[in-house]
């Protein structure tokens, strides 16, 4: 019906239907034991069986009750004791294909019927690619134990694995030539390098081969990054790294040589570090131009040694560095002509002594 309003007269606002108030709990109500009457009552819940007991004379005033709690519970049977929170399992390697949220069929107890079950599962069983890819982390992870290298050398090397072995264009090599171009670029991607002889001691694999594939590895890692620069990936352990464009590698630096050599040597820090400033000017001057890595280390040690007064013979220097003694004579006596240039007023300081090289034959 409508509304006849005088002029200047105001509609009467509608109605609004009322508000329901919030429920709020009444603190002044308290449960307490019909028996004792205490105030406050003594309560006690039992967890295992739900009940909500009086303390004083136990009778039982609840029963069944709702545990609101987190369900925090283990169900591991190696626990020992330990407060292990975790209802689920292991998040997913990245290392690994599928999904693999497949169940494992145990048979730890040695009964008979366990044991087929077992034997089913695994006949049955059709990721035989990651299968594959466990039995040569395994041997990856048994290399970089041998050299004591850290887990992000072994990571690396893996997750160059898994792309190589994806890529099918390493189809025909052997497994272990495969894990050996992985092992040594990885080194060299995480500046702890190794040489190809090292290598070929640790694997048995021979120089040759290494080389053959190290050099695929590299052009093929520099085509698949250019596709995926500026991007992240997952490695193992759930570290998230970033895909920066690969430059290739360089030739193995003599001054990281030094710093292990020195070490295998048992050369004091002093020693040390002058063959590594040795090696840094040899560098940077270009002089031993041309020659392998191994023997410039060689020579800046038999150098530091002599000027530091703890020489080391060219037959020791043979056995760690792999390279004949009379390179390291040859080399040494080209770094001796430009002593002057390579020994710098910081070597000096650190305790060098010029009169005491050995001038060669």
């Amino acid at each position: 019906m409508t509304q006849g309003l005088s002029p200047g007269a105001l509609p009467e606002p509608e109605a609004l239907p009322p508000k329901q108030e919030e429920w709020q709990e009444n603190l002044n109500v308290t449960l307490i034991c019909p028996d004792c009457r205490e105030s406050p009552p003594e309560l006690r819940e039992d967890h295992a069986s739900g009940d909500l007991i009086c303390a004083s004379c136990g009778l039982v005033l609840q029963e069944r009750g709702i545990d609101t709690t987190s369900e925090w519970r283990t169900f591991a049977n190696d626990d020992q004791g330990n407060d292990d929170p975790s209802r689920v399992g292991d998040g997913p390697n990245q290392l690994l294909n599928g999904g693999q949220l497949n169940t494992n069929i145990q048979f730890t107890d040695g009964s008979a019927r366990s044991k087929e079950l077992n034997r089913a599962q695994n006949k049955a069983n059709l990721d035989k690619g990651n299968k594959h890819l466990l039995l040569a982390y395994k041997q990856i992870g048994a290399l970089a134990d041998n050299w004591q290298l850290p887990n992000a050398v072994a990571d690396t090397c893996k997750h160059i694995f898994k792309e190589a072995e994806e890529s099918r264009i390493f189809k025909g090599k052997s497994q272990e030539a495969l894990i050996a171009g992985c092992l040594f670029l990885a080194c060299r991607r995480n500046e702890v390098p190794r040489t190809f002889r090292e290598v070929m001691d640790l694997t048995r694999v021979s120089k040759k081969e290494i080389g053959k594939v190290f050099k695929l590895l590299e052009n093929f890692l520099m085509a698949k990054d250019k596709q995926k620069a500026g991007t992240t990936s997952m490695v193992a352990g759930g570290v998230t790294v970033f895909n920066d464009t690969y430059k290739g590698s360089s030739t193995s630096d003599p001054a990281d040589l030094c710093s292990r050599y020195c070490s295998m040597l048992n050369m004091d820090n002093r020693t040390t570090n002058v063959a590594i400033a040795l090696a840094t000017n040899m560098t940077k001057l270009g002089l031993l131009a041309g020659r392998s890595p191994l023997s410039a280390a060689g020579a800046c040690i038999y150098m530091a040694g002599f000027l530091m007064d703890q020489p080391k013979s060219p037959k020791e220097i043979q056995n760690v560095a792999h390279v004949s003694d009379g390179t390291v004579r040859a080399s040494y006596r080209l770094l001796y002509a430009d002593a002057s240039r390579i020994i710098t007023e910081d070597i000096l300081n650190r305790g060098a002594d010029p009169s005491k090289l050995l001038k060669p034959s």
